[in-house]
């Protein structure tokens, strides 16, 4: 017998509330940035004239002279981690000596602002270096940040940290929605389907983000759908409505009220008819 697996490399947008703003499934041999633009640019022109001030963020895959280029050009601000090498550390010597005295039982912390231009850049930009002195540890922890962003250097870096949100979703997903699971034959048919658990994630943190009740507030994904969607009901039928029978072991009946109530409020509220 003979098993044929495929392996795929997806790439998703999300914005500060979790919600996916786009993805797209590609091969799995390709370079994490690989396709950037037909993902990231058809949600830029989403938000155009929608919104006044676009920030981006991400990891050092997408340090990208073209992208820097691009979100400059759309006046988009962006934090972006920048590969470490020999150049830029030299620029920061001066804070990679090992502090003087009786190691602290406390962090230390360094920042450090540059200009530098890479052979590829266009043009000079600014790098944003952090250097952490852990306890008990010999040699710092070093990094940098690309960025056109005019906020001091521990902003910046307090701005790319929030990045590490940009994983919990993506967990969210695959612990929920289970969209790592494409197990069809063709690639087409995992991109569809990859499509429609994107589709679902969002439902579900639309859920999670505006129609969920203080008591269940921090709830996770996978919480909800387990105690709140997919449980077992009756299902009755009458003359003029149909009722659901459930148990109130997971969601009592005045929590599952108030979600009902929630979702309603979302609706705008009808138009006045004019006589």
């Amino acid at each position: 017998m003979h098993y044929e697996c495929a392996c795929y490399h997806p790439l998703f947008v999300f914005n500060q509330f979790g919600d996916l703003e786009r993805s797209a499934l590609r091969p799995g041999n390709v370079h994490s940035a690989d396709g950037w633009e037909g993902v990231l640019k058809l949600v830029v022109i989403r938000y155009n004239g929608q919104v006044s001030n676009i920030y981006f963020r991400d990891e050092a895959a997408f340090a990208n002279p073209d992208l820097y280029d691009y979100l400059e050009g759309q006046g988009i601000k962006y934090a972006i981690r920048l590969p470490a090498n020999r150049l830029l550390q030299v620029r920061i010597g001066h804070l990679l000596t090992r502090p003087v005295g009786r190691p602290r039982n406390e962090v230390r912390r360094s920042y450090a602002n540059f200009t530098y231009r890479a052979g590829r850049w266009s043009r000079p930009r600014r790098v944003v270096a952090k250097v952490e002195w852990q306890v008990g540890e010999l040699y710092p922890r070093v990094g940098f940040i690309v960025t056109n962003m005019s906020r001091p250097a521990e902003n910046v870096v307090a701005v790319y940290n929030k990045r590490g949100t940009c994983e919990q979703y993506i967990q969210g997903g695959k612990g929920a929605i289970k969209w790592t699971r494409l197990s069809c034959r063709s690639f087409a048919a995992n991109a569809v389907r990859l499509q429609l658990h994107a589709l679902a994630y969002n439902l579900g943190n639309f859920l999670r983000t505006l129609a969920t009740p203080e008591p269940i507030k921090d709830w996770s994904m996978t919480t909800l759908k387990e105690k709140l969607i997919k449980i077992g009901a009756n299902v009755v039928g009458h003359a003029r409505y149909v009722a659901f029978q459930m148990a109130e072991v997971a969601i009592p009946r005045s929590l599952f009220a108030d979600i009902l109530r929630m979702i309603a409020e979302l609706r705008p509220p009808p138009l006045a008819s004019t006589a």
